[in-house]
């Protein structure tokens, strides 16, 4: 919704002050001119960012307009998750949860939370560091320095997207310019006609360079910035996942474990200490 609002605001303001102005809004529209900008800058992504980039990217757009799926819900699923495992191999013994942390996509178990299971990779850290503490029975500390190895890599995944968008902002007004100096080239072209005709190529050329600037400060810019901070929210699954493993390593009972991963989300995304007692009741 903020998303919508700021596009609106962005667009109400630049066109009221310019209509105010006594511009012409048909004097701004050059669709050449967008093509070349749009279709300059959306091939340079495609160059500059491998095809797994480029999906992860294209894939996280609707989120901007949608909001986060990472959102209260989806961690008060993810702790109900992370306690309904580790109370049933604390009760039953990690032979009654093999099969579920060996195919968690198929498991039963990991279905009741649809939310995480549309995680893949995030089930997969889960599951993955799951089985190397009940395999090997690594010390808390191990644990925890294997899985900060894997964070690293993980966080710089996370927030590609937003900087790959961010190199695209970045060079959006370079390719204004580019539209405008070929609007030149034109305009040099009809040098010798009417007096109308010159000034409506000098405006369009005009126009590529406004385009190019709007483009990367009015959306594409703040657009890589929501990217990137949809990635810091994502993360913060990670780090909570992080603590209830760190927890659970150190001996402590699965209630304790869900709620050292709770006190690692944002406040305003976190669960209350009621609501999750209330959500893990059904697990006991």
């Amino acid at each position: 919704m903020f998303v919508i609002a700021g596009t609106l605001i962005v667009l109400i303001s630049v066109v009221t002050g310019y209509l105010a102005s006594h511009g012409e809004m048909l004097a701004l529209w050059q669709p050449f001119e967008v093509l070349i900008i749009c279709g300059a800058a959306f091939g340079a992504f495609m160059v500059a960012n491998p095809a797994s980039l480029q999906k992860k990217t294209f894939k996280l757009l609707p989120q901007l307009l949608l909001g986060s799926r990472h959102n209260r819900v989806f961690y008060s699923q993810l702790l109900s998750c992370a306690y309904n495992l580790f109370q049933r191999s604390r009760q039953e013994g990690f032979l009654a949860v093999e099969q579920d942390v060996e195919a968690p996509f198929e498991s039963e178990m990991f279905q009741r939370f649809p939310d995480v299971i549309r995680d893949h990779e995030l089930v997969e850290f889960f599951t993955d560091n799951y089985r190397v503490f009940t395999i090997t029975g690594l010390p808390a500390h191990e644990l925890e320095a294997m899985m900060d190895a894997e964070l690293e890599l993980v966080s710089e995944e996370l927030v590609a997207p937003g900087h790959a968008v961010n190199r695209v902002a970045e060079g959006l007004p370079g390719f204004g310019i580019v539209a405008a100096v070929l609007g030149i080239v034109i305009t040099m072209g009809s040098i010798g006609g009417p007096m109308e005709e010159i000034g409506a190529h000098v405006a369009a050329a005009l126009v590529g360079t406004f385009l190019g600037i709007f483009f990367a400060y009015g959306f594409v810019g703040p657009a890589s910035a929501h990217l990137e901070r949809l990635g810091e929210q994502e993360f913060q699954a990670y780090l909570c996942i992080k603590a209830c493993l760190s927890a659970m390593a150190s001996g402590h009972p699965p209630a304790i474990a869900v709620e050292t991963g709770r006190k690692m989300l944002p406040t305003h995304l976190r669960p209350s200490f009621i609501e999750l007692s209330e959500l893990v009741k059904q697990f006991r």
